[in-house]
């Protein structure tokens, strides 16, 4: 045995091992927590991205709503539903105002199927589902002033 040199004891060898446990058990530790960080940030990226991607895709419905509104209201209420020149001078409310947005789904409904003053039943030539889908519209003219 060379002098300065100190005898490894069965002690030793034991508290070695054991920090080299901790040593790894911390590495993992440590793994698993960048892991799971890069996973949380991809899966906020994708939510991030993809709700406006989900926004600008309107569904078949809203586009069926947005034609029906164009071809049946749009004469009086504009296309943005602050009215026409003619709605206007007709006194046509702006569909887009807290008066009217402020007014319950089914009564919307009700205006639309019996008319209101000099506006016109759509009951005949509208299905429900279609007054339906013109409320939610009008709902959606609100983002648009």
């Amino acid at each position: 045995m060379s002098v300065g040199r100190k005898r490894r004891t069965h002690k030793d060898a034991i508290e070695e091992f054991k920090k080299g446990k901790i040593m790894l058990r911390d590495k993992y530790r440590h793994a698993l927590v960048c892991t799971s960080t890069i996973l949380m940030a991809l899966v906020g990226a994708l939510i991030f991205v993809s709700v406006p991607m989900v926004r600008a895709n309107p569904s078949p419905d809203s586009v069926a709503a947005s034609a029906t509104f164009r071809t049946k209201c749009a004469m009086c209420h504009g296309q943005d539903g602050a009215g026409s020149a003619v709605g206007k001078s007709m006194n046509v409310p702006d569909l887009r105002a807290p008066m009217v947005q402020n007014v319950p789904d089914a009564e919307l409904a009700q205006v639309i199927s019996n008319g209101k003053g000099g506006m016109p039943p759509f009951k005949s030539s509208l299905s429900e589902d279609q007054i339906r889908a013109l409320v939610t519209h009008i709902r959606s003219l609100h983002q648009k002033k």
